[in-house]
């Protein structure tokens, strides 16, 4: 399934929710499932930032990604388990205010994504953006990255709709 094809899954599912069962909170600690659309929405964001960095880039890197960040891109997917981030980077999202709110970041989200993956095959891949847990990435890497991170809270999402009784 493409990253594209992928977001519009998700929007089917935003259909399925009540708003209230999307910022339902199920304990401390724990997203609610519009928490989690957020999060996705705003990495992503910031994912597409650093391939649009890499577009503008100051130069090539010899760098290259840590020992994770090549596990990570040789398997194409975040491995299944729970990644805890540190405090500082873990910040809580907000709930959606409304179901279409949440839809119209979704297609921004696609429209930009769009526009991106147009301009990568003009981009030159040894220039890089750091990532802090793997390490330097190519604007091709930093797209592929949206993907990975929406497949690898699909689980999550699930343990939610269980959680819910969906």
């Amino acid at each position: 399934m493409n990253d594209l094809k992928l977001i519009e899954t998700y929007k089917g599912f935003v259909q399925k929710y009540s708003l209230e069962q999307l910022n339902d909170i199920p304990e401390q600690g724990v997203w609610s499932i519009g928490q989690m659309y957020n999060h996705l929405i705003c990495v992503a964001h910031e994912y597409l930032d650093s391939a649009e960095a890499c577009a503008t880039g100051k130069g090539e890197q010899e760098k290259g990604k840590t020992e994770f960040g090549e596990y990570l891109f040789n398997i194409g997917c975040f491995p299944p388990i729970k990644i805890q981030l540190p405090p500082e980077l873990n910040a809580t999202p907000d709930n959606p205010t409304s179901k279409e709110d949440l839809m119209r970041e979704l297609d921004h989200l696609m429209t930009r994504m769009e526009g991106v993956e147009k301009k990568l095959k003009d981009v030159n891949p040894d220039n890089k953006e750091a990532h802090g847990g793997f390490g330097w990435l190519n604007a091709q890497e930093w797209y592929e990255l949206v993907g990975m991170h929406f497949r690898h809270h699909l689980r999550q999402k699930y343990e939610m709709d269980q959680r819910l009784g969906l």
